[in-house]
């Protein structure tokens, strides 16, 4: 292992544990169940099974190829670990993934019912609808292919009767996926109650996408230019 790569996967394992803490805190998992990983080059940095996130430490997490080898840490890794590689393979542009079983993400998902864009920051953060795998058992790389289907190249997917999957260019940005779809999912089983809820249209949703993308959020500017 050379140097700069054990520096890069110490750093990793660290923001795996945070978001794994703060997605207990946020209460989008209950006990252990729930996942979090990032990328990093051809590895990946992942949740153990079963450990209390609450407890982890920074070299709890072990670090994999994307074959699934385990190249650094005793730990056994996630049992969804196979969903975590099969979506790095197909998505370059993903570098963090963050599985939760927060309650209203997890209705629609028992309900296998999508989620469309009600609202701006769905759109802004997910760049559709999400819609909701077809099922398979947890953990089998079934699962693992279906979700992979039902991603696309959006940011989030239901796993049916279990919960969801946030995808992001960071560990955070991969956690706020999950908190923007799970109220996105409260706000539309209420608005549901009141009358059928307004789904913005597709070109919208387009527009809203893209200027996430391309112009939200803090970048450099020089002096004098005018942001856009």
């Amino acid at each position: 292992m050379k140097e700069e790569d054990g520096a890069r996967w110490q750093q990793a394992r660290e923001k795996v544990v945070w978001a794994s803490r703060e997605m207990s805190i946020r209460r989008l998992v209950v006990g252990t169940w729930g996942n979090v990983s990032t990328r990093v080059g051809d590895c990946l940095v992942v949740t153990p099974s079963g450990m209390d996130y609450m407890k982890l430490q920074a070299d709890d997490p072990p670090v994999l190829d994307l074959e699934g080898r385990v190249l650094l840490g005793g730990r056994r890794p996630s049992t969804e670990t196979p969903m975590h590689r099969t979506i790095y393979r197909h998505r370059e542009d993903v570098r963090a993934i963050v599985h939760t079983h927060s309650p209203y993400a997890a209705a629609l998902s028992a309900a296998r019912q999508p989620l469309p864009p009600i609202l701006e920051e769905l759109a802004q953060m997910i760049g559709g609808e999400v819609r909701v795998a077809e099922y398979a058992l947890p953990g089998t790389q079934e699962l693992a292919d279906r979700v992979v289907a039902a991603l696309g190249d959006s940011a989030a997917a239901f796993l049916p009767n279990h919960g969801l999957v946030g995808v992001g260019r960071s560990v955070n940005e991969a956690l706020l996926v999950c908190e923007i779809v799970e109220k996105g999912a409260m706000v539309y089983c209420y608005a549901s109650m009141l009358g059928k809820p307004t789904v913005l249209d597709e070109e919208k949703v387009k527009w809203l996408r893209n200027e996430f993308l391309t112009h939200y959020g803090q970048k450099k500017t020089t002096p004098g230019e005018v942001p856009g």
